[in-house]
This record gives C-alpha cells, sequence and structure tokens, in this order.
C-alpha cells in the first residue's frame, strides 16, 4: 500500500477508517441500516411528492419539451 501515490491511498485509507470503525462497534449494522433507509426516503420517496414530472404530464412529444427547456434556459419565450 506504501508504493501507491497519495492520492490513491487516501480513499482507500478513508474507506478502512470507515469499515473498521463500524466492524468494531456493537450498533454498527444498525447504524448502517439507519444510514441506507434515509437516503431511500430522501432519494425515493421524497422525489416522488416534491419532484412531479412537469415535462411528461404538460407536453407530449419529446419534441415539445425540448422546445419548452430551450425557451426556457435562452430566454426567447414568445409571447
Amino acid at each position: 500500500m506504501s508504493q501507491l501515490p497519495f492520492l490513491f491511498r487516501l480513499p482507500l485509507r478513508i474507506f478502512c477508517f470507515y469499515r473498521d470503525g463500524f466492524r468494531r462497534m456493537k450498533v454498527g449494522k444498525t447504524l448502517w441500516l439507519i444510514i441506507g433507509l434515509k437516503l431511500f426516503i430522501m432519494f425515493a420517496v421524497l422525489r416522488l411528492f416534491f419532484f412531479p414530472d412537469f415535462l411528461g404530464t404538460n407536453f407530449s412529444t419529446d419534441q415539445q419539451r425540448a422546445d419548452y427547456v430551450a425557451e426556457q434556459i435562452t430566454g426567447t419565450a414568445q409571447e
């Protein structure tokens, strides 16, 4: 491990630090379960409620979606 450059050793050392730390803890597996559950709730469940499919419900074709996004980005919406 000492023959690898510093930039390659650092992520490996960080990973080993956390792996060994949680392995020695009595509640380590429970903490990982809580972390995983929390990430699932944040990225899967909350996405359904706070990020609706605006383009999919308001436009029927890909061309209409592309035109709308281009207009919003460039600010060339024709009124």
